[in-house]
């Protein structure tokens, strides 16, 4: 059983910082009271993960094969996020909600990619960017859309 861990401690802790990045990222949005939290973000993480350890895999056993491209699966990772999300937004009345569910998720992904790829610098970094982009625009966001929906308000 040891011997199993030290011969994929790699591809364990690519995976593992994925999943702690993606919590780190849906425990934000779990603390705000989005739909999708701890559970989807980590998984969304590690699942990117996943697939480019898989991606990084494939291309060393078929380096030699013709028209093998193991950079397609990083795109379509991309674009499967993009459905993943599209799913999230939703259109109630005049109002668009969702987006940033939609955008959290496909940056998580990116998040679960560098991870994937064993880059830890570049996976923390943005973890923390988009930890700050989501606390610091929500303290700065409340306060606009009182003012917004109180100027809709004497229009009306």
């Amino acid at each position: 059983m040891t011997e199993f861990f030290l011969q994929n401690s790699e591809i364990i802790l690519r995976l593992a910082v994925a999943v702690l990045l993606g919590m780190l990222i849906g425990a934000e949005r779990l603390l705000v009271h989005k739909e999708a939290g701890m559970k989807t973000h980590a998984l969304v993480s590690m699942g990117a993960a996943l697939f480019i350890i898989i991606s990084e895999t494939l291309s060393l056993k078929y380096s030699g094969a013709v028209g093998f491209d193991p950079s397609r699966i990083a795109s379509q990772i991309i674009v499967g996020i993009g459905f993943l999300g599209a799913g999230s937004i939703i259109l109630q009345g005049s109002r668009l909600t969702g987006l940033t569910t939609a955008s959290g998720l496909w940056i998580t992904a990116g998040i679960g990619m560098a991870a994937g790829f064993g880059l830890f610098p570049l996976a923390a970094i943005s973890t923390i960017l988009v930890l700050i982009i989501f606390i610091a625009m929500n303290i700065f966001e409340k306060p606009l859309k009182r003012i917004s929906d109180d100027m809709d308000q004497e229009k009306n």
